[in-house]
């Protein structure tokens, strides 16, 4: 049976989505300046869209607006491939050797269910403001979701392919390289979008805290000025750039999704 999302045209939903955000914008604006919330707390969009440009162009914070969101991305990237190197490969080493599985398993399970803004006090006393602190709680928030994926695409491929490869004299590493790395592919890149957005949650809960540059800084000092159109035009960067990397995750996904839906597979 068909869903509604895919019977409705796409015209139509590229409407309703920029109906959503303008009726959004227009409760923003309509609240704004209602009267019945001080200017000063909530400022209208016109206010914030101002600030940003302002920001773009004069340092606050030690730096404009560009280079505090160069020192968040690069933080960022550094955590969050951290977590994809390490993540991806052990997952699937996980679902290939039981006694590795069996190794990991108890520690991983027990460590993923911490918070990655829990790592802060531990990030402070270890790093101070230095990078190792950021990287430490993006890190432990963008690698269970990559592992996890990785692990359970590998015990989805089948295992016929996997006895096929194994009977004509693969190695382990040829299985893993060329049976299960393939065969895991749509279940990894899920597993990727879904640690993309958790690790740049992450990484602005750290930066709310242990460091002295970026988004999460400016964010910061803007509250200790009681500049709330400056808190509010480091939130619609952070969201900008947030939907920036899950909308380019979203397209690689889809496009691997049609290719196996289309016979790819691990073929």
């Amino acid at each position: 049976m068909s869903t509604l999302d895919e019977i409705m045209p796409i015209s139509v939903r590229v409407w309703w989505t920029v109906a959503g955000f303008l009726a959004l914008l227009g409760l923003w604006l309509g609240v704004s300046h209602s009267g019945l919330i001080e200017a000063r707390m909530l400022p209208g969009p016109e206010t914030v869209a101002s600030t940003i440009l302002r920001l773009m162009h004069e340092s606050f914070a030690g730096s404009t607006l560009q280079e505090h969101l160069v020192s968040s991305l690069g933080r960022y990237l550094l955590g969050f491939g951290l977590a994809v190197l390490i993540g991806i490969p052990l997952g699937l080493m996980m679902g290939w050797f039981e006694w590795l599985d069996d190794l990991v398993t108890p520690f991983f399970e027990m460590l993923r269910f911490i918070a990655p803004i829990s790592w802060v006090p531990f990030a402070v006393l270890w790093f101070g403001t230095g990078i190792g602190g950021p990287l430490l709680i993006i890190f432990s928030g963008a690698f269970p979701p990559c592992l996890i994926n990785a692990y359970r695409g590998a015990k989805m491929v089948d295992k016929r392919l996997i006895e096929a490869v194994r009977t004509l004299g693969a190695s382990n590493y040829r299985v893993i390289k060329d049976v299960l790395l393939p065969g895991s592919l749509p279940s990894i890149v899920t597993g990727v979008r879904l640690s993309a957005g958790i690790g740049w949650q992450s990484l602005i809960g750290a930066e709310l805290i242990v460091v002295s540059s970026g988004i999460g800084y400016l964010m910061v000092q803007g509250q200790a000025n009681f500049a709330t159109d400056i808190v509010m035009a480091g939130m619609i960067t952070i969201g900008c750039i947030g939907l920036l990397i899950d909308f380019s995750l979203r397209v690689i996904e889809q496009s691997i999704s049609r290719k196996w839906s289309q016979g790819g597979g691990s073929q």
